[in-house]
């Protein structure tokens, strides 16, 4: 095994896993992100495929070589406050202990990720990253990330893409 970098990832779990998965599997695939640790956070009623994610994340992690620290943490439900003091939280530790964050948004709920990005902003943490995996469509994607047409796929950073328009 290949020693992680000096990266965290914290990723949104909301209603899909699949999309929580293959966004990560498309960020270890084309942006060659190794995080040394992983952390998944969601909301009550998800809390249950919380566990279905960390084992996909060590599996897909493990495929490519590395073996990250996997954590959850739950949070109420639709409290934006919460979720952006929590996700502010665990950012700004991470930050201290000399780590680059990157935040996952794509299967999170629209309360947390505003939740989050919002805190983060206003905190003025230097989050590295801001991923999404946007799809042209939804149709049968409830399958691996390599099973689903790359065409109608496509992993973005929003810290990247927020640099183009300066």
């Amino acid at each position: 095994m290949t020693p992680a970098s000096r990266d965290a990832y914290i990723t949104l779990l909301g209603r899909s896993t699949w999309a929580l998965v293959n966004a990560y599997h498309a960020v270890l695939h084309e942006k060659e992100l190794r995080p040394e640790r992983v952390i998944i956070v969601t909301e009550e009623p998800y809390a249950q495929e919380a566990s279905v994610a960390a084992r996909a994340i060590g599996a897909i992690s493990e495929g490519y070589g590395f073996v990250p620290a996997i954590e959850t943490e739950i949070l109420p439900e639709a409290d934006f406050v919460r979720a952006g003091q929590t996700i502010r939280a665990l950012a700004g530790d991470l930050i201290e202990q000399g780590l680059d964050v990157a935040i996952d948004i794509t299967s999170g709920r629209k309360v947390t990720v505003a939740g989050a990005l919002i805190a983060v902003s206003v905190a003025g943490l230097d989050i590295r990253h801001i991923y999404y995996l946007a799809m042209k469509n939804t149709d049968d994607v409830a399958k691996p990330y390599m099973m689903i047409p790359h065409q109608i796929q496509q992993i973005r950073d929003i810290m990247e893409d927020a640099g183009e328009i300066r």
